[in-house]
């Protein structure tokens, strides 16, 4: 029993420290749309991704958050810890349903989590700006979020094939 939970907590380690660095790399590579300020491909999303199907959907939950808040104090700005936060819960909760209904695919998953990541970003800045003209900007993040989404969910599927992870 001990081992089982030793081995979980070693691959969530090694899952949080994975999102960190593709957050950090991503963080780096200068913006491919500067006119549309917030897209991203959203790497660290392969390892919640395959932590959600390899694990269970409450360590994707867990390495998720820690993530966002691990990256906001190594790496980011206090300010946009509620962007970052509201996308991934909305994220997550997206994410999590879908898988439960056991109907759609590891890339079907990841796009509607990258979907309602950028819908979450969009609802804090319409909040925090207090105006809705903010909301011009969903057709390109949506458009964004599809795409990242499919990249993010063809790479998570490939490793959740290939890697045997046993807890």
């Amino acid at each position: 029993m001990k081992t089982m939970k030793t081995k979980k907590v070693a691959v969530m380690g090694l899952a949080v420290a994975l999102a960190m660095i593709l957050s950090f790399v991503e963080s780096q590579i200068p913006p491919l749309f500067p006119m549309i300020p917030g897209i991203k491909m959203g790497l660290a999303n392969i390892a919640v991704v395959f932590v959600l199907y390899k694990l269970g959907w409450k360590e994707a939950v867990t390495i998720s958050l820690l993530r966002v808040f691990l990256v906001t104090l190594l790496f980011g700005n206090i300010g946009l810890l509620w962007y970052s936060l509201a996308g991934a819960v909305l994220s997550l909760a997206g994410m999590i349903a879908l898988k439960k209904t056991g109907l759609f695919s590891e890339i079907a998953v990841s796009v509607v989590g990258g979907v309602l990541h950028n819908a979450g970003q969009i609802a804090v800045a319409c909040i925090l700006f207090e105006t809705d003209k903010l909301l011009y900007y969903l057709p390109f993040l949506m458009i964004s979020g599809t795409l990242a989404g499919v990249a993010i969910g063809l790479l998570a599927g490939i490793l959740i094939k290939r890697i045997r992870v046993e807890v």
